[in-house]
């Protein structure tokens, strides 16, 4: 075999690795029931916060532990324990995205995606005071 050929399998071989290794990122959304059945695996949840119960986080005895209840659209519960410094407006977001996995009856977040308010949603005419521009 030519220099060239050995190479580009080695190349090949390499691709193939990192593909294998990205597909364990991959994963689809759950919800709190379903992640409940897969304790202890990687899963991303879709909820909202459960304005109910009071978020616990105290920047100056421990920054970096945030514990919170959410609620998912099938109306499943579950306490989640975040160990990093609360996102800014987090109350305010309409829908969070997290990522982590459920140990026991908590689910142990990795990742906080918020999904925020369109900032026309209040005034749906404001998207007709917007100048448009085109260009070419």
């Amino acid at each position: 075999m030519k220099k060239t050929h050995i190479a580009l399998l080695v190349l090949i071989a390499a691709a193939i690795v990192v593909l294998i290794s990205y597909t364990g990122d991959l994963s689809s959304y759950e919800t709190i029931a379903s992640a409940k059945q897969k304790e202890g695996k990687f899963v991303n949840l879709i909820v909202k916060m459960d304005k109910s119960v009071p978020v616990q986080y105290d920047p100056v005895k421990d920054p970096n532990l945030l514990q919170f209840n959410v609620q998912d659209s099938l109306g499943n519960e579950i306490s989640v324990v975040y160990h990093n410094t609360m996102p800014t407006d987090m109350e305010k977001s309409e829908r969070l995205v997290l990522k982590g996995k459920v140990q026991g009856d908590v689910f142990e977040c990795s990742a906080i995606v918020m999904k925020c308010p369109s900032k026309y949603k209040d005034n749906p005419n404001a998207m007709k005071d917007q100048p448009v521009t085109l260009s070419n």
